[in-house]
């Protein structure tokens, strides 16, 4: 299943897991990769059947079902390991070792293996074996802490921090950084991304801030968190949202004048009163019709529904359809190798036939299908 983007000669087995491991697998597909989803087929990712073509962190994938009970359908995936380039999961700690797939077995079958491991508290330390998700490892870096209004409690920001930004795509820039040291000659190796560990990444700034007192431990009080006039949401008319992100000072006069504002002599909190006060006089897409394009750093809150309609989406094709479902396109972009979706995810076992004869030979389609009449392998 060759792809057209940069990473086209890439190889990938993801073992089927949820959240963050699908989403880095998602990403590597977009950009070109063969990636082959083992999954078991007595497993559903959430506790609920989602009908494939919208679940879109499986796009772009093939799929082989393998019962990782049974010695034979390890062995199978120990040599699509062998031919792989890249392995993802994303178990708990201890989990792959017990199912005979842990990365000194795969290793030692393939020692250019880039052995990609995703877990929330990391592969070590009290809590490693815990329980947990998004919400509750960004509570450990101090994320969570710092996002939501002043004297309210924090609120989590979607599963964006902890699965996606500090999770997955610490993955996949670990994972690419091991595949250019693999191919220059420097062998495979493991990558142990922990969301605890991303999240904590991704919050270096404000980490320097507040030790040289310039960053408040206090939510809705500080220059990105809502805390200034000109960097926040702002309700209008008709019940709707705009953002203003005017951090320069030649951007707040910009707004400031555009709103016939004067803030002379006043403090900020009353300037953002009379902000508040002045948005909520027109309708959001009257606000879009003067501030939209300006240096005011202006834009519309968009509901799911709304995004994929806005002229400047639209103009980048940031969204595509695929099987009549809207989606986001890949991304990055890039100029000589594009990356594309090339499919809906696929049913369970879609396409596993022929990714394990292109990964393998088509010498093993015989022994696949013994695999498949014992209830090993599933495949369409």
């Amino acid at each position: 299943m060759k792809g057209s983007g940069p990473l086209a000669d890439v190889r990938v087995l993801e073992l089927a897991g949820i959240g963050p491991a699908p989403f880095c697998g998602m990403l590597l597909a977009d950009l070109g990769a063969d990636v082959l989803r083992i999954e078991r087929p007595e497993v559903t990712d959430l506790g609920i059947e989602i009908e494939r073509k919208y679940d879109l962190l499986n796009r772009g994938k093939r799929s082989l079902g393998v019962d990782l009970k049974k010695p034979k359908g390890v062995e199978l995936v120990l040599k699509l390991a062998a031919s792989a380039d890249v392995l993802i999961e994303g178990f708990r700690p201890g989990v792959t070792e017990r199912l005979g797939l842990g990365p000194d077995v795969c290793l030692e079958r393939n020692p250019n293996l880039v052995y990609g491991r995703m877990t929330g508290w990391g592969q070590q330390g009290p809590l490693a074996s815990a329980a947990g998700h998004d919400i509750n490892y960004i509570a450990l870096t101090g994320a969570l802490n710092a996002i939501g209004p002043k004297g309210q409690p924090p609120f989590a920001p979607l599963n964006l921090v902890g699965d996606f930004g500090g999770g997955a795509m610490y993955l996949a820039v670990g994972v690419l950084a091991a595949i250019l040291t693999a191919r220059a000659g420097n062998g495979g190796q493991v990558v142990d991304a922990a969301m605890v560990d991303g999240a904590s990444h991704l919050m270096t700034l404000f980490y320097g801030l507040q030790q040289m007192g310039s960053w408040k431990d206090e939510r809705g009080v500080n220059v990105l968190d809502g805390g200034a006039y000109y960097y926040g949401v702002y309700e209008t008319s008709d019940k709707k949202f705009v953002a203003v992100g005017a951090v320069e000072k030649r951007f707040q006069r910009d707004l400031l004048t555009r709103l016939e504002i004067d803030g002379a002599g006043l403090t900020e909190d009353r300037v953002r009163e009379i902000v508040a006060e002045t948005f909520r006089t027109k309708t959001r897409e009257e606000w879009r019709s003067i501030l939209e394009g300006t240096d005011v750093c202006f834009a519309p809150v968009l509901s799911l529904s709304e995004a994929p309609s806005h002229p400047h989406n639209r103009s980048r094709d940031i969204f595509v359809e695929v099987d009549g479902v809207t989606q986001p396109a890949p991304a990055p972009r890039f100029s000589r190798t594009p990356g594309q979706i090339r499919s809906s995810a696929p049913e369970m076992g879609g396409g596993g036939s022929h990714a394990v004869s292109d990964w393998l030979g088509a010498d093993v389609t015989t022994s696949l299908d013994d695999l498949a009449k014992q209830n090993i392998v599933f495949t369409q």
